[in-house]
Protein backbone atom coordinates (compact mmCIF):
# COMPACT_ATOMS: atom_id res chain seq x y z
CA UNK A 1 0.00 0.00 0.00
CA UNK A 2 2.82 2.42 0.86
CA UNK A 3 4.41 1.84 -2.56
CA UNK A 4 1.03 2.50 -4.21
CA UNK A 5 0.68 5.76 -2.27
CA UNK A 6 4.21 6.79 -3.24
CA UNK A 7 3.58 6.10 -6.93
CA UNK A 8 0.24 7.94 -6.88
CA UNK A 9 1.90 11.04 -5.40
CA UNK A 10 5.07 11.02 -7.52
CA UNK A 11 3.46 10.16 -10.85
CA UNK A 12 0.49 12.44 -10.09
CA UNK A 13 2.73 15.42 -9.32
CA UNK A 14 4.85 14.71 -12.42
CA UNK A 15 1.82 14.61 -14.72
CA UNK A 16 0.31 17.71 -13.04
CA UNK A 17 3.53 19.65 -13.69
CA UNK A 18 3.35 18.62 -17.34
CA UNK A 19 -0.30 19.74 -17.55
CA UNK A 20 0.58 23.11 -16.01
CA UNK A 21 3.24 23.59 -18.71
CA UNK A 22 0.42 23.17 -21.24
CA UNK A 23 -1.76 25.63 -19.31
CA UNK A 24 -4.18 22.88 -18.22
CA UNK A 25 -5.63 22.15 -14.74
CA UNK A 26 -3.71 19.87 -12.33
CA UNK A 27 -6.59 17.43 -12.00
CA UNK A 28 -6.04 16.27 -15.59
CA UNK A 29 -2.56 15.09 -14.60
CA UNK A 30 -3.87 13.30 -11.52
CA UNK A 31 -6.66 11.63 -13.50
CA UNK A 32 -4.22 10.48 -16.18
CA UNK A 33 -1.76 9.21 -13.54
CA UNK A 34 -4.53 7.12 -11.97
CA UNK A 35 -5.50 5.62 -15.33
CA UNK A 36 -1.88 4.68 -16.10
CA UNK A 37 -1.17 3.27 -12.61
CA UNK A 38 -4.53 1.48 -12.44
CA UNK A 39 -5.35 -2.18 -13.13
CA UNK A 40 -6.18 -1.63 -16.80
CA UNK A 41 -2.75 -0.27 -17.81
CA UNK A 42 0.31 -0.93 -15.57
CA UNK A 43 -1.56 -2.32 -12.53
CA UNK A 44 0.74 -0.67 -9.96
CA UNK A 45 -1.94 0.14 -7.36
CA UNK A 46 -2.46 -2.80 -4.99
CA UNK A 47 -5.81 -4.28 -3.91
CA UNK A 48 -5.56 -2.90 -0.35
CA UNK A 49 -5.49 0.65 -1.72
CA UNK A 50 -8.55 -0.10 -3.86
CA UNK A 51 -10.36 -1.52 -0.83
CA UNK A 52 -10.00 1.78 1.02
CA UNK A 53 -10.24 4.03 -2.05
CA UNK A 54 -13.90 4.87 -1.37
CA UNK A 55 -13.03 6.18 2.12
CA UNK A 56 -10.03 8.11 0.77
CA UNK A 57 -12.26 9.78 -1.84
CA UNK A 58 -14.83 10.63 0.86
CA UNK A 59 -12.16 12.27 3.02
CA UNK A 60 -10.98 14.34 0.04
CA UNK A 61 -14.58 15.38 -0.68
CA UNK A 62 -14.99 16.31 3.00
CA UNK A 63 -11.99 18.63 2.76
CA UNK A 64 -13.27 20.46 -0.31
CA UNK A 65 -16.86 20.73 0.98
CA UNK A 66 -15.63 22.04 4.34
CA UNK A 67 -13.77 24.73 2.39
CA UNK A 68 -16.90 25.40 0.37
CA UNK A 69 -18.98 25.86 3.52
CA UNK A 70 -16.40 28.18 5.07
CA UNK A 71 -16.56 30.38 1.95
CA UNK A 72 -20.33 30.28 1.50
CA UNK A 73 -22.58 33.06 2.76
CA UNK A 74 -26.36 32.70 2.73
CA UNK A 75 -26.57 36.36 1.68
CA UNK A 76 -24.70 35.44 -1.53
CA UNK A 77 -27.36 32.85 -2.43
CA UNK A 78 -30.15 35.32 -1.67
CA UNK A 79 -28.80 37.53 -4.47
CA UNK A 80 -29.85 34.96 -7.08
CA UNK A 81 -33.20 34.15 -5.43
CA UNK A 82 -35.14 31.04 -6.54
CA UNK A 83 -32.39 30.09 -9.01
CA UNK A 84 -30.37 28.73 -6.08
CA UNK A 85 -33.11 26.12 -5.53
CA UNK A 86 -33.75 25.45 -9.23
CA UNK A 87 -30.07 24.69 -9.87
CA UNK A 88 -30.32 21.80 -7.40
CA UNK A 89 -32.64 19.69 -9.56
CA UNK A 90 -33.72 21.31 -12.86
CA UNK A 91 -30.45 20.75 -14.85
CA UNK A 92 -30.22 17.12 -13.70
CA UNK A 93 -33.91 16.54 -14.50
CA UNK A 94 -33.42 17.91 -18.01
CA UNK A 95 -30.40 15.66 -18.59
CA UNK A 96 -32.33 12.59 -17.36
CA UNK A 97 -35.24 13.55 -19.63
CA UNK A 98 -32.82 14.00 -22.52
CA UNK A 99 -31.37 10.53 -21.99
CA UNK A 100 -34.85 9.02 -21.75
CA UNK A 101 -35.45 10.44 -25.25
CA UNK A 102 -31.99 9.75 -26.73
CA UNK A 103 -31.03 6.36 -25.26
CA UNK A 104 -33.98 4.39 -26.74
CA UNK A 105 -33.19 5.88 -30.18
CA UNK A 106 -29.40 5.55 -30.26
CA UNK A 107 -28.66 2.82 -27.69
CA UNK A 108 -31.89 0.77 -28.00
CA UNK A 109 -32.63 0.86 -24.26
CA UNK A 110 -36.14 0.66 -22.85
CA UNK A 111 -37.49 3.68 -20.94
CA UNK A 112 -36.60 2.37 -17.45
CA UNK A 113 -33.00 1.54 -18.35
CA UNK A 114 -32.68 4.86 -20.17
CA UNK A 115 -33.83 6.59 -16.96
CA UNK A 116 -31.26 4.62 -14.93
CA UNK A 117 -28.57 5.69 -17.40
CA UNK A 118 -29.81 9.26 -17.00
CA UNK A 119 -29.45 9.18 -13.22
CA UNK A 120 -25.92 7.76 -13.49
CA UNK A 121 -24.82 10.51 -15.89
CA UNK A 122 -26.81 13.46 -14.52
CA UNK A 123 -24.77 14.24 -11.40
CA UNK A 124 -22.28 17.09 -11.63
CA UNK A 125 -18.95 16.54 -9.86
CA UNK A 126 -18.37 18.70 -6.75
CA UNK A 127 -14.78 17.43 -6.71
CA UNK A 128 -14.13 19.19 -10.03
CA UNK A 129 -16.48 22.16 -9.70
CA UNK A 130 -16.05 23.27 -6.07
CA UNK A 131 -12.23 23.79 -6.12
CA UNK A 132 -12.53 25.78 -9.35
CA UNK A 133 -15.32 27.93 -7.87
CA UNK A 134 -13.21 28.55 -4.76
CA UNK A 135 -10.38 29.68 -7.04
CA UNK A 136 -12.78 32.12 -8.73
CA UNK A 137 -13.88 33.44 -5.34
CA UNK A 138 -10.25 33.92 -4.24
CA UNK A 139 -9.60 35.91 -7.42
CA UNK A 140 -12.88 37.84 -7.12
CA UNK A 141 -14.51 36.70 -10.37
CA UNK A 142 -18.32 36.59 -10.34
CA UNK A 143 -18.52 36.95 -6.56
CA UNK A 144 -20.51 40.20 -6.65
CA UNK A 145 -23.26 38.43 -8.60
CA UNK A 146 -22.97 35.27 -6.46
CA UNK A 147 -22.14 33.01 -9.45
CA UNK A 148 -19.43 30.75 -7.93
CA UNK A 149 -21.49 30.45 -4.74
CA UNK A 150 -24.60 29.46 -6.70
CA UNK A 151 -22.72 26.81 -8.70
CA UNK A 152 -20.98 25.47 -5.60
CA UNK A 153 -24.20 25.04 -3.59
CA UNK A 154 -26.19 23.66 -6.53
CA UNK A 155 -23.54 21.09 -7.42
CA UNK A 156 -23.61 19.65 -3.90
CA UNK A 157 -27.40 19.28 -3.69
CA UNK A 158 -27.70 18.08 -7.29
CA UNK A 159 -25.88 14.87 -6.29
CA UNK A 160 -28.31 14.04 -3.48
CA UNK A 161 -31.28 14.35 -5.85
CA UNK A 162 -29.70 12.19 -8.57
CA UNK A 163 -28.38 9.42 -6.28
CA UNK A 164 -31.79 8.93 -4.62
CA UNK A 165 -33.48 8.71 -8.03
CA UNK A 166 -30.85 6.21 -9.19
CA UNK A 167 -31.36 3.99 -6.13
CA UNK A 168 -35.16 4.02 -6.57
CA UNK A 169 -35.00 3.20 -10.29
CA UNK A 170 -32.39 0.46 -9.80
CA UNK A 171 -34.63 -1.17 -7.18
CA UNK A 172 -37.55 -0.99 -9.61
CA UNK A 173 -35.47 -2.62 -12.37
CA UNK A 174 -34.32 -5.44 -10.07
CA UNK A 175 -37.58 -6.21 -8.25
CA UNK A 176 -40.26 -4.82 -10.55
CA UNK A 177 -41.63 -2.82 -7.61
CA UNK A 178 -41.37 0.92 -7.22
CA UNK A 179 -41.40 2.23 -3.65
CA UNK A 180 -42.78 5.77 -3.84
CA UNK A 181 -41.73 6.32 -0.21
CA UNK A 182 -38.10 6.05 -1.30
CA UNK A 183 -38.51 9.44 -3.02
CA UNK A 184 -38.93 10.94 0.45
CA UNK A 185 -35.18 10.49 0.74
CA UNK A 186 -34.65 13.49 -1.55
CA UNK A 187 -36.24 16.21 0.64
CA UNK A 188 -35.34 14.49 3.92
CA UNK A 189 -31.68 14.03 2.92
CA UNK A 190 -31.40 17.72 2.08
CA UNK A 191 -33.46 18.99 5.03
CA UNK A 192 -31.90 16.83 7.76
CA UNK A 193 -28.43 17.32 6.30
CA UNK A 194 -28.68 21.11 6.35
CA UNK A 195 -30.46 21.38 9.72
CA UNK A 196 -28.12 18.98 11.52
CA UNK A 197 -25.11 20.75 10.01
CA UNK A 198 -26.29 24.16 11.20
CA UNK A 199 -26.98 22.83 14.72
CA UNK A 200 -23.62 21.05 14.92
CA UNK A 201 -21.82 24.18 13.72
CA UNK A 202 -23.48 26.16 16.53
CA UNK A 203 -22.63 23.51 19.14
CA UNK A 204 -18.99 23.28 18.01
CA UNK A 205 -18.56 27.06 18.18
CA UNK A 206 -19.93 27.12 21.73
CA UNK A 207 -17.58 24.28 22.75
CA UNK A 208 -14.57 25.95 21.13
CA UNK A 209 -15.19 29.15 23.09
CA UNK A 210 -15.28 27.15 26.33
CA UNK A 211 -12.33 24.83 25.67
CA UNK A 212 -9.86 27.31 24.09
CA UNK A 213 -8.39 24.79 21.64
CA UNK A 214 -5.79 25.46 18.95
CA UNK A 215 -6.93 26.06 15.37
CA UNK A 216 -5.55 22.67 14.29
CA UNK A 217 -7.35 20.75 17.05
CA UNK A 218 -10.61 22.60 16.34
CA UNK A 219 -10.32 21.60 12.71
CA UNK A 220 -9.50 18.00 13.67
CA UNK A 221 -12.68 17.91 15.76
CA UNK A 222 -14.68 19.16 12.77
CA UNK A 223 -13.13 16.38 10.70
CA UNK A 224 -14.16 13.81 13.31
CA UNK A 225 -17.72 15.13 13.30
CA UNK A 226 -17.69 15.07 9.49
CA UNK A 227 -16.63 11.41 9.46
CA UNK A 228 -19.42 10.62 11.91
CA UNK A 229 -21.93 12.38 9.62
CA UNK A 230 -20.79 10.29 6.62
CA UNK A 231 -21.20 7.15 8.75
CA UNK A 232 -24.73 8.19 9.74
CA UNK A 233 -25.58 8.71 6.06
CA UNK A 234 -24.47 5.14 5.29
CA UNK A 235 -26.56 3.78 8.17
CA UNK A 236 -29.79 5.54 7.13
CA UNK A 237 -31.04 3.23 4.38
CA UNK A 238 -34.81 3.57 4.95
CA UNK A 239 -37.38 6.01 3.57
CA UNK A 240 -35.87 8.88 5.57
CA UNK A 241 -32.55 9.98 4.12
CA UNK A 242 -29.62 12.02 5.36
CA UNK A 243 -26.82 13.70 3.39
CA UNK A 244 -23.56 13.67 5.31
CA UNK A 245 -21.75 15.82 2.75
CA UNK A 246 -24.48 18.49 2.82
CA UNK A 247 -24.37 18.39 6.63
CA UNK A 248 -20.60 18.98 6.53
CA UNK A 249 -21.03 21.93 4.18
CA UNK A 250 -23.83 23.40 6.34
CA UNK A 251 -21.78 22.85 9.51
CA UNK A 252 -18.78 24.81 8.25
CA UNK A 253 -21.03 27.50 6.78
CA UNK A 254 -22.64 27.83 10.22
CA UNK A 255 -19.18 28.08 11.80
CA UNK A 256 -18.33 30.89 9.36
CA UNK A 257 -21.49 32.76 10.36
CA UNK A 258 -20.84 32.40 14.12
CA UNK A 259 -17.02 32.65 14.15
CA UNK A 260 -16.10 34.67 11.04
CA UNK A 261 -12.74 35.57 12.55
CA UNK A 262 -11.74 31.86 12.46
CA UNK A 263 -13.19 30.94 9.05
CA UNK A 264 -10.19 32.24 7.09
CA UNK A 265 -7.75 30.38 9.37
CA UNK A 266 -9.65 27.11 8.92
CA UNK A 267 -9.88 27.68 5.19
CA UNK A 268 -6.12 28.31 4.91
CA UNK A 269 -5.32 25.00 6.62
CA UNK A 270 -7.88 23.14 4.48
CA UNK A 271 -6.45 24.69 1.30
CA UNK A 272 -3.08 23.13 2.18
CA UNK A 273 -4.68 19.77 2.99
CA UNK A 274 -6.57 19.84 -0.32
CA UNK A 275 -3.35 19.75 -2.35
CA UNK A 276 -2.42 16.13 -1.44
CA UNK A 277 -6.09 15.15 -1.11
CA UNK A 278 -6.75 16.28 -4.70
CA UNK A 279 -3.97 13.98 -5.96
CA UNK A 280 -5.52 10.92 -4.30
CA UNK A 281 -9.09 11.82 -5.20
CA UNK A 282 -8.56 12.15 -8.94
CA UNK A 283 -5.86 9.48 -9.21
CA UNK A 284 -8.20 6.95 -7.57
CA UNK A 285 -11.08 8.05 -9.81
CA UNK A 286 -8.75 7.57 -12.78
CA UNK A 287 -7.63 4.17 -11.50
CA UNK A 288 -11.25 3.01 -11.28
CA UNK A 289 -11.92 3.90 -14.93
CA UNK A 290 -12.15 0.84 -17.20
CA UNK A 291 -10.60 1.91 -20.48
CA UNK A 292 -11.74 -1.31 -22.16
CA UNK A 293 -15.38 -0.36 -21.49
CA UNK A 294 -14.85 3.18 -22.79
CA UNK A 295 -14.07 1.87 -26.28
CA UNK A 296 -16.35 -1.18 -26.36
CA UNK A 297 -19.48 0.56 -27.72
CA UNK A 298 -17.80 2.94 -30.14
CA UNK A 299 -18.54 6.66 -30.62
CA UNK A 300 -22.33 6.37 -30.28
CA UNK A 301 -22.13 6.55 -26.45
CA UNK A 302 -20.08 9.76 -26.63
CA UNK A 303 -22.56 11.26 -29.09
CA UNK A 304 -25.44 10.51 -26.69
CA UNK A 305 -23.51 12.08 -23.78
CA UNK A 306 -22.84 15.26 -25.79
CA UNK A 307 -26.49 15.56 -26.85
CA UNK A 308 -27.65 14.96 -23.26
CA UNK A 309 -25.33 17.76 -22.09
CA UNK A 310 -27.25 20.12 -24.37
CA UNK A 311 -30.43 19.20 -22.47
CA UNK A 312 -28.57 19.84 -19.21
CA UNK A 313 -27.34 23.23 -20.40
CA UNK A 314 -30.89 24.15 -21.35
CA UNK A 315 -31.95 23.24 -17.80
CA UNK A 316 -29.22 25.48 -16.38
CA UNK A 317 -30.26 28.34 -18.66
CA UNK A 318 -33.90 28.06 -17.57
CA UNK A 319 -32.79 27.97 -13.91
CA UNK A 320 -30.87 31.26 -14.18
CA UNK A 321 -33.08 32.92 -16.80
CA UNK A 322 -34.77 35.25 -14.28
CA UNK A 323 -31.52 36.35 -12.62
CA UNK A 324 -29.66 39.57 -13.37
CA UNK A 325 -26.80 37.63 -14.96
CA UNK A 326 -25.79 38.87 -18.39
CA UNK A 327 -25.57 36.40 -21.30
CA UNK A 328 -21.86 35.67 -20.79
CA UNK A 329 -22.48 34.88 -17.11
CA UNK A 330 -25.36 32.58 -18.01
CA UNK A 331 -23.20 30.77 -20.57
CA UNK A 332 -20.44 30.36 -17.97
CA UNK A 333 -22.93 28.86 -15.50
CA UNK A 334 -24.01 26.39 -18.19
CA UNK A 335 -20.36 25.44 -18.84
CA UNK A 336 -19.61 25.03 -15.12
CA UNK A 337 -22.28 22.32 -14.81
CA UNK A 338 -20.57 20.03 -17.37
CA UNK A 339 -17.95 18.08 -15.33
CA UNK A 340 -18.75 14.56 -14.13
CA UNK A 341 -16.41 12.31 -12.15
CA UNK A 342 -16.89 11.18 -8.56
CA UNK A 343 -20.56 10.11 -8.61
CA UNK A 344 -20.14 8.28 -11.92
CA UNK A 345 -17.08 6.47 -10.53
CA UNK A 346 -19.08 5.48 -7.43
CA UNK A 347 -22.34 4.25 -9.01
CA UNK A 348 -21.43 3.57 -12.65
CA UNK A 349 -20.86 -0.13 -12.07
CA UNK A 350 -23.82 -0.82 -9.76
CA UNK A 351 -26.26 -1.64 -12.57
CA UNK A 352 -23.82 -4.25 -13.89
CA UNK A 353 -23.33 -5.69 -10.39
CA UNK A 354 -27.14 -5.87 -10.03
CA UNK A 355 -27.30 -8.09 -13.12
CA UNK A 356 -29.11 -5.66 -15.44
CA UNK A 357 -28.74 -6.48 -19.13
CA UNK A 358 -27.93 -2.81 -19.73
CA UNK A 359 -25.29 -2.78 -16.96
CA UNK A 360 -22.27 -3.00 -19.26
CA UNK A 361 -23.58 -0.18 -21.44
CA UNK A 362 -24.33 2.01 -18.39
CA UNK A 363 -20.82 1.43 -17.01
CA UNK A 364 -19.34 2.26 -20.42
CA UNK A 365 -21.32 5.51 -20.52
CA UNK A 366 -20.18 6.41 -16.98
CA UNK A 367 -16.52 5.80 -17.89
CA UNK A 368 -16.85 7.77 -21.13
CA UNK A 369 -18.56 10.65 -19.30
CA UNK A 370 -15.69 10.87 -16.80
CA UNK A 371 -13.00 10.77 -19.48
CA UNK A 372 -14.79 13.35 -21.64
CA UNK A 373 -16.51 15.81 -19.29
CA UNK A 374 -14.12 16.05 -16.31
CA UNK A 375 -11.17 17.31 -18.40
CA UNK A 376 -13.34 19.27 -20.84
CA UNK A 377 -15.37 20.97 -18.11
CA UNK A 378 -12.27 21.88 -16.09
CA UNK A 379 -10.55 23.27 -19.20
CA UNK A 380 -13.62 25.28 -20.27
CA UNK A 381 -14.03 26.78 -16.79
CA UNK A 382 -10.31 27.62 -16.50
CA UNK A 383 -10.12 29.25 -19.93
CA UNK A 384 -13.40 31.22 -19.89
CA UNK A 385 -13.93 32.67 -16.41
CA UNK A 386 -11.72 35.74 -16.90
CA UNK A 387 -13.60 36.72 -20.08
CA UNK A 388 -17.12 35.69 -19.05
CA UNK A 389 -17.25 36.93 -15.44
CA UNK A 390 -16.77 40.37 -13.94
CA UNK A 391 -14.04 40.89 -11.36
CA UNK A 392 -15.30 42.42 -8.11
Amino acid sequence: MLFSFAMIILVGVGFAMFMRKLGLPNLLGYLLAGIILGPFVFNVIDTTTFQISSDIRQIALMIILMRAGLNLKISDLKKVGPSALLMCFVPASFEILGLMILAPIFLHLDLLNAAILGTVLAAVSPAVVVPLMLKLMDEGYGTKEGIPQLIMAGASMDDVYVIVLFTSLLTLAKSGEFNALSLLRIPTSILFGIVSGIVLGYVLCKLYRLLKLSTEIELACMFAVGMALITIERMMTGAVGFSGLLAIMAMTSSVRHIKPEMADKYSTVLAKLWQPAEIFLFALVGASVRIDYAVSFGPVVLIVIILALLFRMLGVYLSVMKTKFNMKEKIFTMIAYIPKATVQAAIGGLALEAGLASGELILTAAVTAILFTAPLGAIFISFTYRNFLQKA
